[in-house]
């Protein structure tokens, strides 16, 4: 299950229902409104927010050019996708940087969030886009907070900055004072979370505040807690004024009400979102996006983004010779496995892609591609360039060797010959131009 996967289907269905008739009458679109009001509110979307989103949605809906348009149904799905974009932000909310380094990003949220692996999460990303973050250590109560920082800083290769149990916010200023000293473009403050707000923690997030006047303060909020993250989200923006919001875990089977309330509520943009558990699965938060993956439309422009950095342009070019020699061998089928797996978890993937929300993703089998790894890695290097002479007594010993059997050997090497015949289409097509992935 991916993120909104629940309130896709119910939003699809009642389209569909749409869709197929010619025309709409009023009434036909009012009782289509109803039926979204409650896979809104089914999705955990805050009651409010639902009220306002559908009187507007009605309005633009029941208007006469829409009832007498060759297409009613298009015209009012194009209509909820344009407020849910509005309703989430309507474009992407940059990161802010200050006009003097170091820029200063204070992170906070409750306790459970995923806040400090999201500090790690953020530096990489950081990193990757040629910055040089410092990392802080500002929780100073729960147990080996301090020591999970560093084990999250060194895993991304970036240093953290930590003075034990002193004071919160005398150790944000002594970091600050670090990053200016040894030239650290960013530093991003892991502050201590709790289980439920109260007044210490506040007070502690307030004296961090003003001792740092941090460029942004981001609240970490775990996207599957619905309505309570709205909560959490207003009680931080009440004391704190915080800039935007990070949602974590979209990739659960997240019903959808923490995206979809908390700009309305809080007026605070989401800036980013953590779709993975490995360290670089953090991505920016594009309200459009997102409108178009919860309607089953796909994100074809995220999955381009995702594409590119999982494959490089020298990859690219040597790929399109291959293919265009003719010589892709098994070990580039494995290459492309590979390139496939470090975009993502598959079936986030798949429901970028406009019209695959249709496809469930067991017919898509992760552990297939697990196989298919096994499978290649058994054979030899000559058996990976010339797979034409994988007979009976190679695949039988290839089974064993991978713990695998014959009838997946002959699976593999069946979508081998299929994918190969595929590019060679794409080629032909491509002549002269860019390959198409």
């Amino acid at each position: 299950m991916g993120a909104f996967s629940g309130l896709s289907e119910r939003l699809n269905h009642i389209f569909s229902k749409m869709r197929s008739r010619g025309k709409l009458t009023e009434l036909e679109i009012k009782q289509a409104m109803r039926e979204i009001r409650v896979a809104l509110l089914e999705a955990d979307v805050n009651f409010t927010v639902v009220k306002d989103f559908i009187a507007k949605v009605t309005e633009k809906a029941v208007g006469e050019q829409i009832i007498n348009s060759l297409t009613p149904g298009q015209q009012v799905i194009k209509i909820v996708n344009d407020e849910l974009t509005a309703l989430m932000g309507s474009t992407n909310s940059k990161l802010e940087v200050a006009s003097k380094p170091p820029t200063v990003y204070m992170m906070c949220g409750l306790q459970g969030a995923g806040k400090t692996t999201m500090c790690g999460k953020l530096a990489l990303m950081l990193k990757k886009q040629g910055k040089k973050p410092l990392l802080v250590a500002c929780d100073i109560y729960r147990p080996a907070a301090i020591d999970q920082l560093k084990v999250v800083g060194s895993s991304v290769g970036v240093e953290v900055f930590e003075q034990g149990t002193n004071k919160p916010y005398k150790t944000a200023a002594a970091a600050i004072k670090e990053a200016d000293n040894k030239g650290y473009d960013t530093v991003i403050i892991d502050t201590a979370g709790r289980l439920h707000i109260d007044k210490e923690l506040m007070e502690e997030l307030i004296d961090i505040k003003k001792e740092v006047k941090p460029d942004e303060i981001l609240l970490v909020v775990d996207s599957m807690t619905g309505q309570d993250a709205v909560t959490v989200a207003t009680s931080f923006n009440e004391k704190l004024d915080i800039t935007g919001v990070i949602l974590t875990k979209l990739d659960g089977d997240t019903r959808g009400g923490a995206a979809l309330s908390i700009r309305a509520v809080t007026g605070k943009p989401i800036k980013l979102c953590g779709i993975g558990e490995k360290m670089g699965d953090i991505e920016p938060f594009y309200p459009d996006r997102m409108a178009s993956r919860i309607l089953g439309m796909g994100d074809v422009l995220t999955l381009i983004d995702k594409a590119q950095s999982a494959v490089t342009e020298q990859e690219m070019k040597k790929m399109e010779e291959k293919l265009r020699a003719n010589s892709f061998t098994l070990d580039d089928f494995l290459n492309q496995m590979d390139a496939l797996n470090n975009m993502g978890n598959l079936s986030d993937i798949l429901s970028m892609i406009p019209g695959a929300n249709k496809l469930k993703v067991k017919d898509v089998d992760e552990n297939r591609m697990k196989k298919y790894k096994a499978i290649i890695q058994s054979m030899t290097m000559y058996e990976r360039e010339h797979p034409d002479v994988i007979k009976a007594s190679r695949r039988k010993r290839i089974a064993a060797g991978s713990g695998t059997s014959i009838m997946d050997v002959n699976q593999l090497l069946n979508q081998f010959a299929q994918s190969k015949d595929m590019l060679k289409q794409f080629g032909k097509k491509g002549k002269g131009k860019r390959f198409p992935f």
